[in-house]
């Protein structure tokens, strides 16, 4: 075991959680050893039976979710309702990939021949290293293990180093559910010595990760000389676009909860705001006034909306963002400063930062092209429904994207047009639900998706299989002509 350890601390206050193993290499070497033998006996488990397991960590989830809800908004930041929502999304996520035990389909098709059956199938891949974020600390590992587990494979959880207590708690719950001894492990610690030695272990040949892009080049380069299948959900730079036909005081509800909902600390969340200049002094006034009415403090209290960041460097890299928006020549409008009076990182915690509105942002800024991963949205004006939409294209991610307007020849041209894995029309850029694939294009990631049944590719291989009843030699191609 891990002779090194780190701790777990709470971002609004500094308070200590927990202390947990640093692992190593070798930590790792040992899990996926673990791993691999339990994989001998899963995927030979039949596939409703690995879906009843699932529907009973389901409940437990369920049975658990105000104590899941509670440690979120301590360990991770949150405040209640999102936590909540957070649990909620690993629950729902657990019932659908639970009924893929009984589902996992396949195809059958008629040969080309006489007396001759084909069909395909989908095979388990075997142990799967699963990197997962700190923001999402229930819900995103439920993407990634839910799906992974009912097609027959075991896993290697690395959790994100800030939410360690809420990793343990869910792979605790899915013991109790039934998963075997073995079928999923954790290793605890930082990427470049757990996260690394997993993600180039010979004997890990699935990783998914979700993450920062520059780490998820890294993994790709890691991973390349095993031709390992790499599925990765990275950065976003999401853009809402405002027309001048918009129900304005909708499209403001949608981007507060866009922009600062979760802290900001969400690939979904919208950090660019495009507006049609007829409609842009209302919007911009209207923002303001209701992110400045935003109530920030510990998740846990009644009454907070917007929480901390996750840590130090997170409340850093944030206020950097807002130093070069004025650089740039953006014009602040709201925000942009540690938010003191709730502590200001004082005493180890308390990173909490006032919910910031940049006017008169260019779509070429940094702080228009750059992930921020804090409460910081950027206003930038347009003439048209089509330089809205170049502008809204004009970044290297595509994950998430919104329109908000009344013409319903406008809102098809944006589902069209919008270069993104995602649109929502008439509302925010965040709110995915599990039986739709979730992911990006461009950088966003490598072209897998998280949810729905597009998940089971990243964790299963086809197999065509064929058999010829005939009790002769037929040949395909030849035979039939």
């Amino acid at each position: 075991m891990a002779a090194e350890t780190f701790e777990s601390v709470a971002p609004a206050t500094g308070e200590v959680l927990g202390s947990f193993p640093r692992s190593s290499a070798a930590d790792v070497d040992r899990v996926v050893a673990k791993a691999t033998a339990a994989y001998d006996d899963w995927r030979l488990v039949p596939a409703p039976e690995r879906g009843r397991i699932l529907f009973r960590f389901a409940d437990l989830l369920r049975a658990h979710k105000e104590e899941l809800t509670e440690l979120m908004t301590r360990e991770m930041g949150k405040v209640k309702a999102e936590a909540g929502g957070d649990v909620q999304e690993a629950i729902d996520m657990s019932y659908y990939m639970g009924g893929e035990g009984r589902r996992l389909f396949g195809q059958t098709t008629p040969s080309e021949l006489r007396d001759k059956f084909m069909m395909s199938v989908r095979m388990p891949v075997g142990v799967v290293g699963a990197i997962t974020p700190w923001n999402f600390p229930i819900a995103i590992p439920a993407w990634k293990l839910t799906p992974a587990l009912v097609c027959g494979n075991t896993v290697v959880l690395k959790p994100a180093e800030d939410t360690p207590l809420l990793a343990d708690r869910f792979v605790e719950l899915l013991g109790e559910a039934g998963v075997p001894d073995g079928v999923v492990n954790v290793v605890h610690g930082y990427g470049e010595e757990a996260g690394d030695a997993l993600v180039r272990h010979p004997d890990v040949p699935v990783i998914t990760f979700t993450g920062s892009r520059e780490t998820g080049v890294a993994v790709t380069k890691a991973a390349a000389d095993l031709l390992k299948h790499v599925h990765l959900e990275l950065g976003g730079k999401n853009a809402i676009i405002v027309m001048d036909d918009a129900d304005i005081d909708l499209a403001v509800e949608g981007i507060v909860w866009s922009a600062f909902g979760t802290t900001g600390q969400r690939c979904t969340a919208a950090s660019r705001v495009i507006v049609h200049r007829a409609v842009y002094g209302e919007l911009q006034s209207k923002l303001v006034a209701a992110a400045e009415r935003l109530r920030l403090g510990p998740g846990w209290e009644d009454g907070t909306d917007v929480g901390p960041l996750i840590n130090r460097a997170a409340l850093d890299k944030v206020h950097s963002y807002t130093e070069v928006g004025k650089s740039e020549g953006a014009r602040l409008l709201t925000g942009g400063e540690a938010a003191a009076e709730a502590g200001n990182g004082g005493g180890g915690g308390g990173f909490f930062y006032r919910p910031t509105v940049f006017g008169d942002a260019e779509p070429g800024m940094r702080i228009a092209q750059e992930e921020i991963f804090g409460p910081t949205t950027a206003l930038i004006p347009v003439d048209t429904f089509e330089e809205a939409v170049a502008a809204a294209n004009s970044v290297r991610y595509g994950l998430s994207s919104s329109i908000f307007t009344r013409d319903v020849n406008r809102a098809f041209r944006a589902m069209r047009d919008l270069q993104t894995g995602i649109t929502y029309v008439n509302a925010g850029t965040t709110g995915a639900e599990v039986h739709l694939p979730f992911g990006g294009t461009k950088e966003t990631g490598n072209g897998h998706r998280e949810a729905g049944q597009a998940a089971l590719d990243v964790f299963t291989e086809w197999k065509s299989i064929y058999v010829d009843y005939s009790g002769r030699l037929q040949r395909a191609q030849i035979d039939n002509q």
